[in-house]
């Protein structure tokens, strides 16, 4: 059976929405205060399309996250299709850009973990990151259960915690994301280089 093409109004509706609650959350100093009422208002359609097209608020939530995430991991897999980096500079380049990601985009990612997108273990975004660090630290030598360092290693990078660090800590995202290289580091020890 051939796929159902949207409708160029539903698309733009699609795209308008999206594009609004990216803005909001993107300016709001508190993600739990940005509203269905809020989003629907400014992409200019009803609070009842928001309902029908994404079922809650943890559900538009999750197609901005993925609208978001998209270009990036498109151009992350780019990059391991063709690297020729170590498996180990992997690792480091797919926590760098998962953090870069959490730092661009902390107030969005907060509102989901405040939505129940936290269990993160269960979130598509969640999953796809997991299997990309999996793979990566199967190749590093000295990494005797992949599954469980990949958990580890993307619990350092949790929205919460970059926004606690820059917002709350005042760090600086370079700073951020030189400790975070100096953690991996540590963890991966010297001699998997």
């Amino acid at each position: 059976m051939a796929q159902r093409t949207e409708r160029a109004d539903a698309l733009r509706n699609r795209e308008a929405v999206l594009a609004a609650a990216d803005a909001l959350f993107a300016a709001s100093s508190s993600p739990r205060s940005v509203s269905m009422d809020d989003i629907a208002a400014a992409a200019g359609v009803g609070k009842g399309t928001l309902f029908r097209r994404f079922g809650d608020r943890a559900g538009l939530i999750g197609a901005v996250i993925a609208s978001r995430l998209e270009p990036l991991q498109q151009a992350v897999r780019e990059v391991q299709d063709g690297a020729e980096h170590s498996p180990r500079q992997q690792v480091l380049d797919l926590l760098d850009a998962s953090l870069r990601f959490k730092i661009e985009n902390r107030n969005l990612m907060t509102a989901a973990e405040d939505v129940g997108l936290s269990s993160p273990y269960q979130a598509e975004h969640y999953g796809w990151w997991h299997g990309m660090l999996r793979a990566s630290l199967d190749q590093v030598p000295g990494v005797h259960d992949a599954d469980f360092a990949a958990h580890a290693l993307l619990a350092t990078v949790r929205a919460d915690l970059v926004a606690h660090l820059i917002d709350d800590g005042k760090m600086t995202s370079d700073g951020l994301r030189a400790s975070l290289a100096a953690y991996v580091d540590s963890v991966l020890g010297a001699g998997s280089a």
